[in-house]
């Protein structure tokens, strides 16, 4: 990796730097959001989008709640302009979202930019010109006073025909385009010179848009530029601060953070992040992540199973597993240590009523974007602990389990997974789990059982054992002492009862009874059983025949 000595740095640190943005603690209230996927995002795809793909994923933004969408570039293609005349002729733009539509600063491009917006009722034309020092240096070579006059041209073309279309409701963008890497006194400019040939008004603000067109820096050093643009434009109050982050550092989403913090009131961006290179910012994770600490992001993210599967039909790409807050995987748990404390997280919430979402490792409620907290947070593989196979039995089947037994149905379940090299679905862990514990009678089975009380409890039973049928009276201090008292001397049988819990499977009078009972065999060895049945007692005794026949299974 030696050839690290041809990099140098390629951006410029403002002349004042004052970081005020540095110690805010989080974005208080959401910004303009404005989505490029029509444009960014679909001229980055192997196969870009049909007019009918983009028809249907227009819809799909305006759905999730966006008001400003760009939807490409009409005079520069001819799908494109098709695309937006279909959008005005068919009246598909509801009243209250803005198209935007891009232009280079020449004369013949701009007039068929406006002449393409003809009958719509309002827009955002944005104006475009490359202003750092390597596109200034090798692809115009020109001076910085040509550049300003290609970004002024334009802007006076704007005007020139806004004027000539009254009836049209414009708004002005411009962008210094390749931001990151022109000095920041230069792109306050340019910029400046563009306010003051469009003459912001209250009632007619302009959008100054600040690309990180390729990603140089550090977020921090981004954000210093954004601040220091927002503090010097002119007429600042009626100036709309835009930001459009790309990702070539991984950084686009901190990009976009700070620089709302430092000033900004808008984003442009992706759902996803799809874009070219490594993408634009990825709109969802900003959104969410306001959204997570309590700022109403004023987008609909609630169905994000929906979002990930219209986006991946018209785009042909694929959402990432770990994609945040959308991915497969976002919300699994794999680590014991992990389901465990989850786990114990969901009770703490049930038990306190508690308002707000503080459970451990999970940064939103997954039900609040779609996801189903029972399938998609604990899964069971190789890794997994006593404390998530329990929660999952629990919250899926309705099983309880004792403390005592939960380490031995999750050894059960991590060797299953490893064996098998897979992970287990929470129908397979209940399968498993029911083979067994539950209602066991591989060897012995208690057929029929009468008690009478006097001087303790006398029970009478009828088992089978291994096809054979005996019957058998004894007594003990309870019905399952009796019963158990009773299996003894059909068989030889070494153990005692220490543990003994149950609960009711269902609410009602018709519900089933669960019972676990484990036994001690005079070596030391323990042995769970489960029982089910309508009846309490018998559900005693088919968890302890069950724990029985587990630990013949063993000998």
């Amino acid at each position: 990796m030696m050839n690290y000595n041809k990099y140098k740095i390629g951006y410029y640190m403002p002349p004042v730097n004052e970081m005020r943005w540095a110690k805010k603690d989080h974005i208080e209230k959401a910004p303009i959001w404005c989505s490029v996927d029509l444009r960014d995002g679909n001229q980055a795809l192997i196969v870009p989008m049909s007019l009918e793909e983009k028809l249907e994923f227009f819809q799909f933004l305006v759905k999730i709640g966006f008001k400003e969408i760009e939807i490409g570039f009409p005079a520069a293609s001819e799908t494109e302009y098709e695309f937006l005349r279909t959008l005005i002729e068919k009246n598909m733009i509801p009243d209250d979202v803005t198209i935007q539509v891009l232009t280079q600063s020449r004369e013949h491009i701009i007039k068929k930019t406006f002449e393409a917006l003809q009958g719509i009722k309002k827009a955002i034309v944005h104006l475009y010109n490359s202003t750092s020092v390597a596109q200034r240096e090798q692809v115009f070579r020109k001076p910085k006073e040509e550049i300003i006059e290609i970004a002024e041209f334009g802007a006076q073309m704007f005007n020139k025909y806004k004027a000539a279309h009254p009836e049209t409701e414009y708004t002005f963008e411009y962008s210094p385009e390749s931001f990151t890497g022109t000095e920041p006194e230069f792109a306050l400019e340019i910029c400046n010179r563009v306010i003051d040939i469009w003459k912001p008004t209250p009632d007619n603000k302009v959008i100054i848009n600040l690309p990180a067109t390729v990603s140089m820096s550090m977020p921090h050093v981004y954000a210093a530029q954004i601040e220091y643009m927002s503090d010097n434009l002119h007429n600042r109050e009626n100036v709309i601060v835009s930001l459009h982050p790309h990702n070539d550092r991984g950084t686009g989403v901190a990009d976009a953070e700070m620089g709302l913090l430092a000033g900004a009131d808008r984003i442009e961006g992706t759902l996803f992040g799809n874009g070219e290179r490594t993408g634009n910012v990825d709109i969802i994770t900003v959104a969410m992540n306001m959204f997570s600490q309590g700022v109403d992001p004023k987008l609909d993210f609630s169905d994000m199973p929906s979002i990930v599967e219209t986006y991946e039909k018209v785009t042909r790409m694929t959402v990432g597993y770990r994609q945040p807050y959308s991915g497969k995987l976002v919300f699994a748990a794999f680590s014991g240590s992990h389901q465990d404390a989850i786990a114990k997280g969901m009770h703490y919430r049930e038990e306190r009523n508690e308002p707000y979402w503080t459970v451990p490792y999970l940064p939103i409620d997954p039900s609040d974007v779609g996801r189903v907290y029972e399938t998609d947070v604990i899964r069971i593989n190789s890794q997994s602990g006593k404390g998530g196979v329990a929660h999952l039995l629990e919250q899926n089947f309705g099983y309880k389990l004792p403390d005592s037994m939960r380490e031995e149905v999750g050894y059960l379940m991590k060797h299953v997974s490893d064996e098998g090299h897979k992970e287990l679905t929470p129908e397979e862990v209940h399968e498993i789990f029911s083979r067994e514990y539950v209602n066991r009678f591989t060897h012995m089975e208690v057929v029929k059982s009468t008690f009478k009380q006097a001087n303790g409890i006398t029970a009478k039973i009828q088992v089978s054992i291994d096809g054979n049928h005996y019957e058998s009276t004894s007594s003990g201090n309870g019905r399952l002492d009796a019963v158990s008292n009773a299996l003894k001397q059909c068989e030889d049988l070494d153990y005692n009862i220490s543990a003994y819990t149950q609960h009711a499977m269902e609410h009602g009078s018709d519900s089933r009874a669960c019972s676990y009972v484990n036994i001690v065999t005079s070596d030391g060895k323990n042995f769970w059983g489960v029982g089910m049945h309508p009846d309490i007692i018998t559900a005693s005794i088919n968890a302890l025949t069950s724990a029985i026949n587990r630990m013949k299974a063993a000998e």
